[in-house]
């Protein structure tokens, strides 16, 4: 089980700390899945037990101007970690005019992601700063329990307001109530809306659009088949919403959420070479 990994490109090297930093901001911990091709940052909290989860999957040839892995073994080429994102996004801070960052995986005393950050100074030599970060080598028999969620199948897709606009809506609304909740329609339409026992604030967003979602099998998903004015809703921890559009530094292209009513609301927020799902679950 090896890895080893080299930025040099300094554009894409601060877009990756941009990721880790969001992902540091969504999860204290979370699962790294490294394949040839790809890393995935994968947090499951169980949803059915109120907890968020998120699946973030980076192409490394975007980023990485080296990338060496041999997974565990020739039939299962893939390495899975644990590891607290902070730690890692700590050490990349020393790192924003580096000349070169080096990620490699050792075993010293500990499972250890190493960072060395290669630093320009006045003199011939180069200053390197390591890190030493902690990781746990995820067992084999483990690695179904971080497979890629499955798109819900939902009543509304739509795509989202910009995020500043909607983070802005949302602190406002915090201080009033501990939960938000998010209401659209497939006329491009959506809410968002407090209730308490004193005030009731809505925030009407319109002509958003909806993102055309074709089914595999070609049959009309719920959200196809359902009353183009009719709301789905769901009510949700307006934390959570706030840490998602208050964390996020991946500055996406596209961003959406897709509502099951009363169930979960799954966000996607899609950058040329990264993917990032949120889902938080209603409550009850």
């Amino acid at each position: 089980m090896r890895f080893r990994a080299k930025i040099v490109d300094l554009a894409c090297l601060n877009h990756f700390s941009r990721v880790i930093n969001t992902i540091a901001k969504l999860a204290k911990t979370c699962a790294l899945r490294l394949t040839v091709s790809k890393l995935y940052f994968i947090l499951s909290d169980k949803v059915a037990n109120g907890g968020v989860s998120m699946w973030c999957e980076l192409c490394q040839g975007n980023f990485f101007d080296e990338f060496q892995m041999e997974g565990v073994a020739a039939e299962h080429n893939e390495i899975y970690l644990e590891l607290m994102p902070e730690n890692l996004s700590r050490a990349l801070k020393t790192a924003q005019n580096a000349k070169a960052v080096k990620i490699k995986l050792t075993n010293k005393h500990c499972p250890c992601l190493r960072v060395a950050v290669e630093l320009p100074s006045l003199s011939s030599s180069s200053r390197m700063v390591t890190h030493d970060i902690p990781v746990g080598v995820i067992p084999r028999r483990l690695w179904n329990d971080f497979r890629e969620p499955s798109v819900p199948d939902f009543d509304v897709s739509i795509y989202l307001p910009v995020l500043k606009t909607m983070k802005s809506v949302a602190e406002r609304m915090k201080n009033l109530s501990n939960s938000i909740v998010i209401e659209a329609n497939s006329s491009g339409e959506m809410n968002l809306k407090i209730e308490t026992d004193l005030v009731s604030v809505t925030t009407h967003f319109k002509d958003l659009g909806n993102p055309p979602w074709a089914s595999e099998d070609g049959c009309q998903s719920s959200a196809q088949s359902r009353d183009l004015e009719s709301m789905a809703e769901a009510r949700i921890d307006i934390k959570k919403l706030l840490q998602l559009l208050a964390g996020q530094q991946v500055n996406p292209t596209k961003a959406l959420c897709n509502i099951v009513s009363k169930r979960i609301v799954h966000f996607i927020l899609l950058h040329e070479d990264v993917s990032l799902q949120y889902f938080i679950p209603a409550l009850a």
